[in-house]
């Protein structure tokens, strides 16, 4: 199923949302870029979350033996930030940035510029925490904007829980136009990563090093959520008649 426009009419441009696109697609074009080169694997080592590695930094600092730890763990927690916005693979940046161009615009009006850049960067900072504490021995450099997307559909499905989204539903060669509730596309996004959690588990109880923190989303959609309800007051009055009626009905 692919979405490709929601029913919430927007008031204004979303431009954070369309700067957050564009940032994502440079930056992997900047890893296509380092791949032909053979630095890929260095690039993402060092600017990727790598749990064992902040974990191993976090328990040196907090020993206080060695004080240049701090420093340290402040570096490498950049990787919180700047991994939110690397890729593994086309198939997740096109997944994630479509999530986000057919679901952000809609939050962004809702909360403003400002407030949906913090979601963005909030969602994925903190889901990236998560996921240094859920696999604090994974040595596997953990990116991709899961978590930032993840925060960003808590956000659209708490306030607009009635919209419904236009869709292409592919079989085989012949692409059907159907219109689906949002909710629904909630349900089919937490399946999927229900899904590929358990299949990032092994038999042992490990977890294999598949570079996205799939059990950590969870986390995401609570932000979202969180932040909507926190700026109850100021979503109602940006709601268009159109929008309140979506969230009503």
């Amino acid at each position: 199923m692919i979405p490709i426009a929601d029913n919430i009419p927007s008031r204004s441009k979303p431009i954070v949302n369309y700067a957050l696109i564009g940032i994502n697609v440079a930056l992997f074009l900047w890893e296509l870029k380092l791949e032909l080169v053979g630095k890929l694997s260095a690039f993402i080592q060092h600017w990727g979350i790598v749990p064992a590695r902040i974990s191993a930094v976090i328990s040196d600092a907090l020993s206080g033996e060695n004080p240049a730890a701090w420093i340290a763990l402040l570096m490498f927690s950049a990787s919180l930030f700047w991994a939110m916005f690397l890729h593994s693979s086309f198939g997740q940046i096109l997944g994630n940035l479509l999530f986000l161009f057919v679901f952000g615009k809609s939050v962004e009006n809702l909360l403003g510029h400002r407030w949906f850049l913090l979601l963005y960067l909030l969602g994925g900072i903190l889901t990236g925490i998560v996921q240094v504490w859920l696999d604090s021995t994974l040595t596997m450099p953990l990116i991709g904007a899961n978590g930032a997307i993840a925060s960003v559909l808590g956000a659209y499905f708490l306030s607009f829980p009635q919209a419904k989204i236009d869709t292409i539903l592919p079989l085989v060669i012949v692409f059907i136009p159907i219109e689906l509730p949002a909710l629904f596309y909630l349900f089919w996004w937490f399946i999927q990563q229900m899904f590929y959690g358990i299949g990032s588990l092994n038999i042992s109880g490990g977890v294999n090093p598949v570079g996205v923190g799939y059990w950590a989303h969870g986390v995401g959609l609570a932000i979202g959520a969180i932040l909507v309800l926190l700026l109850k007051k100021r979503t109602d009055k940006k709601r268009t008649p159109e929008a309140k009626r979506t969230h009503k009905n």
